[in-house]
């Protein structure tokens, strides 16, 4: 199946890429600009230029499933939060039920379910949350994965992975993006919302009893 990466580009963006190329599935790479095709043509990987900002309604065609990673990041205004962690989330919800897409994998952040509990980052918050929300109720064949702090660490391969952690955690990005993968086709994870943070068991394994 061919997979749309929204945010490939970005520091998860290009892990799952990468992770996609080790299954049976065919990476379609959406980027912004020309000079980061260079980067995914040089894996042998498809890319096709789109903007969130803009109409990309080319990029879903011919496409199975969509994991949306792109993100404006917490430290930026409020308005690029709005424009990409929200509004480009919800056309990209839309796109997919037009276009009849199978799967939509939802990269969000930890704690988009209580957006009150950390005042300095409530507007990413909220446009996380307003987003996992939206795709709840699209009708779509979702997963949402809400993981703790992201660092550049090389993977472990293991991971917590709930529908609700109370403790604080971090988790590489690499983790990250092969348990969207990993997510993206097992069956027991659709229409089911996760935190994530490291942990002790396997990517392969989880959700497998």
């Amino acid at each position: 199946m061919k997979v749309l990466v929204i945010g490939a580009n970005g520091k998860v963006g290009r892990h799952i890429v990468k992770a996609l190329k080790e299954t049976e599935d065919e990476p379609v790479a959406m980027v912004r600009d020309t000079d980061q095709v260079p980067f995914f043509e040089e894996m042998g990987v498809k890319t096709v230029l789109g903007n969130l900002e803009e109409s990309f309604d080319h990029a879903f065609y011919g496409i199975d499933k969509v994991i949306f990673a792109a993100g404006s990041g917490p430290h930026t205004g409020t308005d690029k939060t709005l424009i990409i962690d929200q509004e480009g989330a919800i056309k990209s919800i839309d796109l997919a039920k037009r276009f009849g897409i199978k799967r939509f994998v939802l990269l969000s952040s930890r704690y988009a379910d209580d957006p009150e509990r950390f005042p300095p980052m409530k507007a990413y918050l909220l446009a996380k949350h307003r987003a996992d929300e939206y795709l709840k109720d699209s009708g779509l064949n979702y997963t949402i994965v809400r993981p703790g702090g992201l660092t550049n660490e090389e993977g472990t391969g293991k991971v917590l992975l709930q529908h609700t952690i109370k403790a604080d955690g971090t988790i590489p990005r690499q983790d990250v993006a092969f348990v969207l993968v990993y997510l993206a086709s097992i069956p027991r994870a659709e229409n089911q919302s996760f935190d994530l943070v490291r942990g002790a068991d396997k990517i392969g394994e989880i959700l497998a009893y």
